[in-house]
Formats: C-alpha cells, structure tokens, sequence
C-alpha cells in the first residue's frame, strides 16, 4: 500500500522499503529534492575574464576601430584596445558613472550593469548584440552564455569589501598574509615584485576594485587561479595583506 509522507515539506509517495530510501537519499543530497545544481562558479569567472578582456581570453588579437558607442571626447576614444572592454565603460566596480568611474580619465558618463543582476541572460545576450554594444559576430555562443551569467550572476557589491572613500578594503591582514603566502606568492613572490613585467602587487592597490575584480575571476592573459569559489572574504584579507607590500622596486 503506497501513502504520502512530508519530510521537510517535501511530499514522498512511498511504500515502507521506498520510503526507508527516499529519507536516506534526501539526507544525502541536503534536503534538496534531488536537484543537483550546475557547477557554474567556472563559467561566471570566465564571463569575469571577458567584461575584462574579452578578445585576451578568445586569443583574437585587440580590435583595430575604435567602439562606436564610446564617447568620443572622452579618454580612450583612439584606442580601441581600451574602449572595446566592457569594464571601460562600466567599471570595475559595475557601476558605471555613478562608481569609481564618475571622474578622471576613465570617466564616460555611462551607466554600470547593476542593473543587469540576476536578468535572464538571453536577454542580456540580446543587449550585448545590438547596435549599442555590437558585440555580434565576435563571440561564439559559449562566450556570450558566460559573459551574461557573470553580469547576471557573477556581480558582487564592492561596498561590502571596500571602503570606496579611502580605497581601503575591508578585509583582515593576518588572515590575508597566509592566504597569499599559500597562493599567490609562488607566482608573484613573498614581495609582491613579480613578474617583472608588471607593476608591483603594492602599487596595484590604488585600484583594488580591479584587484578584487582579477582575484575573483583570474587574469586574461595568464595562469592565475579565480578564487571565485572560495568566500569573497578570502579576496578581502589577501587586499588587505597586500597594502602591507611595496609598491616600487629598489
């Protein structure tokens, strides 16, 4: 004889032996009705790499015009390298002119994503594929599927991270020291002074916006990790622990 059970909240038609495995299997999978959820924190930090540079990530070399929606009085109008990337105009805190971005010369007068977050992203595919943006033809539909989800899902508040007055982050330096030591240090040195080729870790942190930008979804043109899986504290404490390093070579 089948009955219903409830076993928090969720209905189990069952026999005796069906419902001795329902319970069992519901413990196993966290009371989550059996849905096992995609494994998208990848493919948001990917999404993360092309707002950043897009044509770095698809190997595709920088574009040769400049995007005809970016102001053309503004800073970058000549230098398609720089006015084709998404962060360009809407910051790499998301918010546009009214962020980071409300003056100085990466200032355009444009508007951020935030208003983007948790939209459904076909229709942020067909925002990024209109006359505006003019991004169609460039990415396959992979790559636009990834640059939607992390405009949809992949924004975080840098409010709660970053005191925007002093361009401090909020994080904890004692905790961020072993966290560096542990991952970041093999690459970029217990200094912060490498690779030569780039500035010191110190001196990046007059924009730690970007730098919690790169920690959390990883840089174009390189091997480093995202810790975008990891708790967005962890990103914090490393920031915090990087004030600590120099910012000029001797």
């Amino acid at each position: 004889m089948r009955k219903i059970y409830k076993f928090q909240g969720i209905e189990v038609v069952s026999s005796k032996w069906w419902l001795g495995l329902s319970v069992g299997m519901l413990l196993i999978c966290g009371y989550t009705g059996f849905v096992s959820a995609e494994e998208i924190e990848s493919r948001i930090a990917r999404g993360g790499m092309l707002y950043d540079k897009w044509y770095e990530v698809l190997e595709q070399g920088k574009p040769e015009t400049s995007h005809p929606a970016y102001p053309t009085d503004k800073k970058y109008a000549d230098d398609p390298g720089s006015n084709w990337r998404c962060k360009e105009c809407h910051g790499w805190d998301y918010n546009g002119k009214d962020g980071a971005y409300v003056s100085g010369k990466h200032a355009t007068g444009i508007v951020g994503i935030q208003g983007k977050k948790d939209s459904n992203t076909d229709q942020i595919i067909s925002i990024l594929k209109d006359k505006t943006h003019g991004y169609s033809g460039k990415m396959n539909d992979e790559d636009f599927q990834d640059l939607a989800l992390f405009v949809s899902k992949g924004q975080i508040d840098m409010d709660k991270y970053i005191d925007g007055a002093s361009k401090t982050p909020k994080g904890n330096k004692a905790r961020g020291e072993a966290y560096y030591n542990t991952v970041c240090a093999k690459c970029h040195g217990k200094d912060g002074l490498s690779p030569k080729e780039m500035k010191p870790l110190g001196a990046l942190m007059s924009n730690p916006w970007e730098v919690m930008h790169k920690i959390l979804n990883g840089q174009p043109d390189s091997e480093m990790p995202a810790l975008r899986a990891f708790p967005h504290e962890v990103a914090a404490d490393i920031m915090a622990y990087m004030t600590e390093l120099p910012s000029k070579r001797h």
